[in-house]
């Protein structure tokens, strides 16, 4: 009967084989699946560009884009976990305008100076909605409204603090208007905004055209102004705030980067793909036959507009009007910070106290734990200081033997039987769920 050892060797040739399958050609960038990171949720207008922008990406690049939403805290899951993965061209994220709201607000310090920038897609400006019979029939008597009578107007389109808030907010600032003389109603979202101002519960909404065309076309809603530079194409007859005599403008917009610090032919690689995708008839027409502009910048004029508009959020959010805002009671790492002291306190006073080993070998057991427990923290913290520049295989691979060994295991059974599961690990996520892992110096 053959020995354990030499049945796993076979399983273990054939597991390193597959592992190193498609390795191949590993110095033309992309040469595997890329992620695309969606801070917001499946459905949504961030979500449907980062779908469409995938599907045509992946016709550039021929490898496969998959979209990943990663939602929580206001956008700051997804941006932080973009800005923190690893700078190689194969994770990327949809950014929105949040990231130069969220650091000022507190909840992350994350800002726009942790990616670098690809291209902007897409900006929809903020637009101000009233019912067909509101009083108003010009922005400047809105305005005049709001200004001899404070606290009578109620407006809404966002939660307190979201993109179209700082929008409405910022025009009566910079109209020297106290932003608290017309009341905000947190709500979540455009949608049940528009909703409430149909049946009368605020007098006003804001948010972008697209997100009110069934009403407008349905004649339920006038738009008194854009906050845009220029009329927008697909809404003509609405007129800019510009155009009646407020020089202010605010957009939400969207654009792909890379994290920090991208090697300058990825990023040159990735921009050329994602501007013949911006420029192209398939991206274009189904965003502006669903109302959403298209706009265009290249990576330098991306991240020129990406820090004027976080100074220009900067100066709104840190404005006596807008303190509230910006100040946040408990930090996004705050309960799990607290959870993981609370934890580790626990943890040791069940040793201190033996209620973790048996009473008649407390010593002896306790000391060995203690050990194991060093062993598999010291195996993680190499992982994580050396994955990334060795590899997931060849850094994964001798650890997961040490361990083996380190539990009884002869080291030639744990070298087959980590090969074979290191092998399987990366087929499954690498190859099958398409998750990229660190590469290394060899590509694998």
């Amino acid at each position: 009967m053959k020995s354990p050892s030499r049945q796993l060797l076979p399983l273990a040739a054939i597991a390193l084989g597959a592992a190193c399958c498609g390795c191949q050609d590993r110095d033309l960038y992309p040469s595997g699946p890329i992620v695309l990171i969606c801070p917001w949720s499946a459905g949504g207008g961030t979500d449907q560009t980062s779908r469409q922008v995938a599907t045509l990406l992946e016709r550039q690049l021929g490898v496969p884009v998959n979209v990943v939403n990663s939602t929580g805290g206001a956008g700051v899951t997804g941006h932080t976990r973009g800005a923190l993965a690893r700078p190689d061209g194969y994770t990327i994220t949809m950014v929105t305008v949040e990231i130069n709201m969220l650091h000022w607000r507190g909840l992350t310090n994350v800002s726009y100076q942790d990616f670098d920038p690809v291209g902007m897609l897409n900006r929809d400006a903020t637009a101000v909605f009233v019912r067909r019979d509101a009083p108003w029939k010009t922005l400047g008597e809105l305005q005049k409204h709001i200004r001899d009578n404070p606290g009578h107007v109620k407006a809404s389109g966002t939660a307190r603090g979201g993109s179209w808030h700082l929008g409405f907010a910022g025009w009566l600032d910079h109209e020297g208007i106290d932003p608290g003389s017309a009341t905000w109603v947190s709500i979540n979202g455009a949608a049940p905004s528009l909703q409430e101002l149909i049946a009368g519960g605020i007098d006003l909404a804001c948010c972008s055209l697209p997100e009110a065309q069934a009403l407008l076309d349905a004649g339920r809603v006038r738009c008194l102004g854009v906050m845009a530079d220029q009329r927008v194409g697909q809404y003509p007859d609405v007129p800019t705030f510009h155009e009646q005599g407020v020089d202010w403008t605010f957009a939400a917009w969207r654009g792909i980067c890379l994290p920090k610090g991208c090697p300058a032919e990825v990023r040159s690689r990735l921009a050329s793909a994602l501007e013949k995708v911006a420029r192209s008839s398939a991206f274009r027409d189904p965003m502006g036959n669903a109302g959403f502009d298209v706009t265009w910048q290249p990576p330098e004029q991306f991240a020129e507009t990406m820090a004027r508009v976080d100074e220009q959020l900067g100066k709104l959010l840190t404005s006596a009007a807008m303190q509230s805002i910006g100040e946040s009671r408990f930090g996004p790492m705050f309960f799990p910070t607290v959870l993981a002291a609370v934890g580790g306190v626990v943890f040791l006073g069940l040793i201190v106290t033996g209620q973790l080993t048996r009473p008649e070998q407390t010593e002896r057991l306790s000391m060995h734990d203690l050990g194991r427990l060093a062993e598999t923290a010291t195996c993680v913290v190499v992982y994580v200081m050396f994955a990334e520049t060795v590899g997931f295989l060849l850094t994964a691979g001798p650890l997961l033997v040490f361990l083996l060994v380190r539990l009884g295991n002869r080291w030639r059974v744990s070298v087959a039987a980590s090969a074979v599961v290191v092998g399987l690990v990366y087929q499954l996520f690498a190859v099958g769920l398409r998750v990229p892992l660190p590469r290394g110096w060899l590509g694998w």
